[in-house]
């Protein structure tokens, strides 16, 4: 019965291949005996157009040559699943950038966004190429620090691609969240939106030719360092600190996440911020304010390059309050910040 159903069936031709259903294989499988046939056909094809047409001639074929009743008579049609179309490469404006470097805090009130800005400028006097992705999600500092609160960004369309142009702040191409929203909105996000919007920025946005991109992490560790990490390649790691030991015991979480084996970015240094603070009518007294020296000690004990310290200074704060972050206008600043500069990029040339 089977042989007799195949060459029965071998009559009928695929329109578009020209072949017959039995050799070309679309007649998958045949089951007969006491006046019933069962006939499976596989189409390779999803949505064959063919498929209904074939097996109409099948059901006609079987039922005038061998004379059964059409109600003993199965033909059922199986297609492949539609193939899911290949994923395109998202477009990146992100090509031109040298090195990625992330500022980094384990927890927050550190002065990392302070420092982010100020390394920032120190790099651009020192002759870079420098921008900073604010990845702050929460608590975008940028925009207030360098005095571009009321920027919007705007887009452009290059090469049939939609591309988000970024701040110029003192030479310094910035991008943030807080060019998005208003100041005194409370951002109310779960992570996989926050996520995106990271995504977004850092895609969309024409960096340009850059020597350097500075992130400015969110405090912490979590999923929107994990989200630009999966994103960027970063190049190295800055962990900002304050001295006292309960700033100190957060910075070894920032430390163990970029040294995470499937993470492995390296951490180029240590920055213990607010180290001390002298009075402007007091220049040689130093009063620690918040214990002395916790995050030396604890580079030291965790062979983790110690890159420098910052006192508190009244023209960082005013700097940074007014939108021209010190590094750009106070030659002392500048000064330390130089030191803390030169290092990070010696010990990311190590990196390589």
């Amino acid at each position: 019965m089977e042989q007799t159903i195949k060459t029965l069936l071998a009559r009928i031709v695929h329109p578009e291949t020209g072949r017959n259903i039995v050799e070309s294989g679309i007649v998958e499988r045949i089951e007969g005996g006491e006046g019933r046939v069962n006939v499976t056909l596989r189409f390779d094809k999803a949505r064959d157009p063919f498929a209904v047409k074939i097996k109409r001639q099948v059901e006609e074929a079987l039922a005038g040559e061998l004379a059964l009743d059409p109600s003993h008579i199965s033909v059922l049609v199986r297609e492949a699943a539609p193939k899911a179309a290949p994923a395109a490469a998202p477009r990146t404006f992100t090509n031109g950038i040298g090195k990625v470097l992330a500022v980094a805090s384990g927890k927050g009130g550190v002065g990392k966004s302070t420092v982010t800005a100020n390394l920032a400028l120190t790099l651009r006097n020192m002759g870079y190429r420098v921008g900073i992705l604010d990845a702050d999600i929460y608590g975008p500092s940028q925009p207030k620090m360098f005095g571009v609160e009321d920027y919007l960004p705007q887009a452009e369309r290059i090469d049939g691609e939609d591309c988000i142009l970024p701040a110029d702040a003192m030479g310094i191409k910035l991008m943030s969240i807080g060019f998005f929203i208003k100041p005194s909105d409370a951002l109310i996000w779960r992570d996989a939106m926050a996520t995106n919007a990271l995504r977004q920025m850092i895609h969309q946005t024409r960096w340009g030719g850059l020597d350097f991109l500075l992130v400015d992490f969110p405090p912490g560790t979590g999923g929107v360092h994990l989200a630009v990490i999966s994103e960027l390649t970063i190049a190295g790691a800055v962990i900002v600190s304050t001295p006292q030991q309960v700033a100190v015991a957060d910075v070894r979480r920032g430390v163990e996440m970029f040294r995470a084996e499937k993470i492995g970015i390296p951490v180029v240094g240590v920055i213990e911020n607010m180290a001390w603070f002298t009075p402007r009518e007091l220049p040689d007294n130093r009063y620690y304010l918040f214990g002395r020296g916790g995050a030396r000690a604890f580079a030291e004990r965790n062979d983790v390059p110690f890159l420098g310290e910052i006192p508190i200074v009244q023209s960082v704060m005013e700097g940074s309050e007014g939108g021209r972050p010190a590094a750009g206008t106070d030659p002392a600043v500048e000064s330390r910040y130089r030191s803390i500069a030169e290092k990070v990029v010696e010990n990311m040339t190590k990196t390589r």
